[in-house]
């Protein structure tokens, strides 16, 4: 079967590198995203990081195969639908993964390839066996939106605050969480072999233990509004105390959305995908503006 080009962009999931938007997140709160150096840095390290990340999911997807084509949605996968055979993908995995690490060894520091180094390890590994255990999934999961944001901050220099990494474990840990529950919600009761380690009894558990660190993550940030950190960045850091509503409101909604079963994709690309996450960013973006 030759190559189908129409099915690339699927397989490589472009659709997600909006997640890899992570690594600008540390010149942004410390104010410097115009700063054309660090712009410069920020650009390349998104580049690195889609490249891996496509080349993790190509993996995925070769390694979950059989489990993706027996399942409702997955089967429709490129690698799962016969659109691409699995020496497609054999070949594509070391040309993005290869093209990613020359990328950031030539452009980027030490610190910024050792980062995407431990990105792919810890991907590799999670895809052919820790995936399989329930709890750790999650806590890698969240492990793995982080260490964009600690990337991010390695190859601009901008190392983030204790406070950033800990406001972002808690709300990736939620939307880990999410992903986990959707999954199970959209298997019902007589849950196919995906190799999960969860059972259809823990739909309850994986939704307290994701809202509850949801709303852990705004607490941080409200502690963090209390703390004297704050006062360097911002001149009015009052105002910004209404970004803790707003989280509130967005993160619960996702949440809402989750149990009536309207999220079946990567929370993520949902909340993308939702006018109301624009909505919701924008007026964060006003607040924090306004704080200046």
């Amino acid at each position: 079967m030759p190559l189908s080009i129409a099915a690339l962009p699927r397989a490589l999931r472009m659709s997600q590198w909006i997640k890899n938007l992570l690594v600008f997140v540390p010149i942004v709160v410390d104010h410097r995203l115009l700063d054309p150096p660090l712009f410069t840095a920020a650009c390349t390290a998104l580049v690195a990081f889609c490249l891996a990340a496509s080349g993790a999911y190509v993996l995925n997807d070769l390694v979950d195969l059989h489990a993706d084509r027996a399942h409702r949605h997955k089967r429709r996968r490129p690698f799962a639908a016969g659109e691409l055979e699995p020496r497609h993908g054999w070949l594509l995995l070391p040309l993005l993964l290869g093209s990613a690490i020359v990328l950031s060894a030539v452009k980027l520091p030490a610190d910024f390839v050792g980062l995407l180094l431990l990105y792919l390890v810890i991907t590799t590994a999670y895809s052919t066996w820790l995936k399989r255990l329930a709890v750790l999934d999650v806590l890698l999961l969240a492990g793995l939106y982080t260490l964009r944001v600690l990337a991010g901050g390695a190859a601009t220099g901008v190392t983030p605050s204790a406070w950033l990494l800990a406001f972002a474990m808690f709300l990736f840990l939620s939307l880990a969480f999410l992903k986990r529950y959707a999954e199970m919600r959209e298997a019902g009761p007589e849950q196919p072999a995906n190799r999960r380690g969860y059972r259809a009894g823990d739909l309850a558990w994986l939704g307290s233990m994701g809202g509850a660190s949801g709303y852990l993550s705004v607490l941080v940030l409200a502690l963090y509004l209390n703390s004297e950190q704050v006062v360097t960045l911002y001149r009015r850091p009052t105002l910004l105390w209404l970004v803790c509503p707003l989280l509130l409101y967005w993160t619960g909604r996702l949440w809402f959305r989750a149990n009536r079963g309207e999220i079946h994709e990567d929370p993520i690309v949902a909340a993308v995908s939702d006018p109301v996450s624009y909505v919701v960013g924008l007026f964060v973006a006003i607040t924090m503006i306004a704080a200046l």
